[in-house]
């Protein structure tokens, strides 16, 4: 029975590195698990595994616990063993954890073992560095953004140039609301007053050249 090492890696946190030995008769359901145990992730969330290219272009995809909409277009990793999509010595997969919050990886087959050890319950983590990132969930302290702290941050930058806090809110409200379209249409409404009492000077000018004129 060959075994496959994958080394498993997040796409967005390359120091973290997972590589797990697994019978060739296995399913990619138990690959799919197997990588959660080594992450301390929920592995009952929805994923798809996807045939890749040398470039990480997806191809077919494997799915578990698919939505409604997909599934009669993939196939399921419980019914899918390994060694029906390994087609190249380096078979690459690209692997998406949690539609929901989603953690995307590279799967990549590294090696393969001609015989199993008969002392390894497989599948088996032969090699694990780094901490997995926490799950993202919602108004959770710990909470950190799949791509990164400073993804995350570089969001808000422009509220921190203008020194932004919550309690701006209202104040920002305010200045759409009547603050500074209020001072355009007072700017208007002077120019609209500047403009009246310019036609009543400019007609008692006429008024006086006429009077004038009609002395002499």
């Amino acid at each position: 029975m060959a075994i496959y090492k994958f080394r498993i890696t997040f796409e967005d946190f390359d120091d973290v590195v997972r590589e797990i030995d697994i019978k060739s008769n296995q399913t990619f359901e138990d690959l799919h698990k197997a990588i959660h145990r080594s992450t301390g992730y929920n592995a009952e969330k929805p994923s798809s595994f996807y045939v890749s290219t040398d470039n990480w272009l997806k191809g077919d995809e494997i799915a578990y616990l698919p939505s409604e909409r997909k599934k009669d277009r993939v196939v399921l990793m419980e019914n899918s063993k390994l060694s029906g999509f390994i087609e190249d010595p380096h078979q690459k997969f690209y692997y998406t954890y949690n539609f929901d919050r989603p953690y995307d990886f590279h799967v990549e087959l590294v090696k393969i073992i001609l015989d199993a050890d008969p002392n390894i319950e497989y599948p088996f983590l032969a090699k694990s560095t780094g901490e997995a990132p926490k799950i993202m969930e919602k108004n959770s302290p710990t909470a950190v953004d799949p791509r990164g702290a400073g993804a995350a941050a570089s969001e808000f930058d422009f509220l921190n140039e203008m020194n932004f806090v919550p309690e701006d809110t209202d104040e920002l409200e305010a200045m759409g609301e009547m603050g500074i379209n209020e001072e355009e249409r007072d700017e208007d409404e002077e120019n609209e007053e500047e403009d009246e009492f310019g036609d009543e000077f400019s007609d008692n000018d006429n008024y006086d050249d006429d009077s004038r004129r009609d002395d002499y």
